[in-house]
């Protein structure tokens, strides 16, 4: 492999490459070329599998786009700047991120949006937004990229919009993990739900994303947290991240916004939504209480779906919101979600169940197609 610093080289190393929809990815030799006009090359140094990248793998939703390069949480260390970037320099640590923050737009300067016009997540689009074309090629062959991060590389080309610089000292083996659904999660409960010390919360399922959001509604100060989910597996493992009681939809009945509000009095104060299942985010909106209950839905749905609702139930005082990335900023707030990690305030470990070489990518996948674990970190060759 090329040396780290290789400033306007192409750099040929080690990558993953989705060939075909659904087929074992293939470690191939993968020319990087240099960065563009605002971007930036990043050694990334160590990624985990979301299941966004297992959802577009299997072709699900959308116009298949293949050969391609999946992953989009990181965390690595700037190899090269193209023109324009004066933000980043090389040997900065940055986590690359599925979504960008240009500064310039209405939204990057609303302090109520976090959704940047320019560099807003884009599922189809397969190359780069300077001149729109790949930078990662085998033997002469293009090789698209994923949600502009393509982090199942050694070597990876981004906008530097999309890349937030962190602590040099943050260990890049737990951080990366903030770059997608831990951060969704956290930010869903401290920044859209916000509960107050000592309010009921319910998080409806219970994967990585909705532990997370149990994780902000404990550091909130919640003093009861229900975990609803209709696997019965995940309820032990919920516990650490502060879930205090359960509720299984299947073991009822009757419909589960019910049982919540049995259990509570009324119903909870707020409630967060992390599976994407519509008849979910039904019931996490129905469960809160009215006149201050407030529903987060952070899941994505099927393009078909269609929330059903009584008006009364916005008329007597429950709020329905919306979050995306769990309104931060990849640039201006993810530093200091890292310094929370740093800070001892946010536990990480507990979200990564699995550690694996990049030689062994396939196992990741296996891992998560099977319901094993949370977080799986692959590593790149040393």
């Amino acid at each position: 492999m090329t040396s780290f610093l290789s400033t306007g080289q192409i750099i040929r190393c080690k990558a993953a490459v989705a060939w075909e929809a659904g087929k074992p990815l293939v470690i191939e030799e993968v020319d990087v070329l240099p960065p563009q006009k605002m971007e930036v090359r990043i050694k990334i140094l160590c990624t985990s599998l979301c299941h966004t990248d297992v959802y577009f793998w299997e072709a699900k939703g959308q116009t298949p786009l293949f050969p391609r390069i999946f992953g989009h949480e990181a965390g690595g260390i700037v190899e090269s700047v193209g023109e324009g970037v004066t933000e980043l320099q090389p040997g900065d640590r940055v986590l690359p991120v599925f979504t960008g923050e240009c500064g310039e737009c209405r939204h990057c300067k609303s302090e109520e949006s976090n959704m940047c016009e320019l560099l807003r997540i884009n599922t189809d689009r397969g190359v780069m937004l300077s001149d729109g074309k790949t930078r990662f090629y085998v033997d002469g062959k293009p090789i698209y990229h994923f949600l502009g991060t393509s982090t199942f590389s050694e070597f990876t080309v981004v906008h530097v919009g999309c890349a937030a610089k962190i602590n040099p000292r943050a260990p890049l083996d737990k951080v990366c993990v903030l770059s997608c659904g831990i951060s969704t999660g956290l930010g869903a409960a401290l920044n859209v739900a916000k509960p107050r010390q000592g309010s009921t919360v319910a998080v409806f399922g219970l994967g990585a994303v909705g532990l997370a959001a149990a994780e902000g509604a404990r550091i909130s100060g919640a003093s009861r947290i229900i975990g609803v989910d209709m696997n019965p597996n995940r309820f032990n493992e919920a516990k650490s991240f502060g879930v205090t009681e359960f509720v299984n939809p299947k073991d009822h009945d009757k419909p589960v916004q019910q049982v919540i509000a049995d259990m509570t009095d009324g119903g909870v104060d707020r409630s967060i939504e992390c599976s994407g299942n519509i008849d979910a985010m039904i019931s996490a909106f129905e469960c809160v209480h009215d006149g201050w209950g407030v529903g987060v839905l952070v899941g994505v749905p099927n393009k078909d779906d269609a929330f059903r609702t009584h008006p009364m139930n916005f008329l007597n005082e429950r709020t329905l919101k919306g979050t995306f990335f769990g309104n931060y900023k990849p640039r201006s707030d993810l530093p200091s979600v890292v310094e929370m990690y740093m800070n001892k305030e946010l536990e990480l470990e507990k979200f990564i169940t699995h550690q694996v070489p990049l030689a062994d990518i396939n196992k990741a996948f296996e891992y998560m197609l099977h319901g094993e674990g949370l977080r799986c970190i692959i590593h790149m060759p040393a």
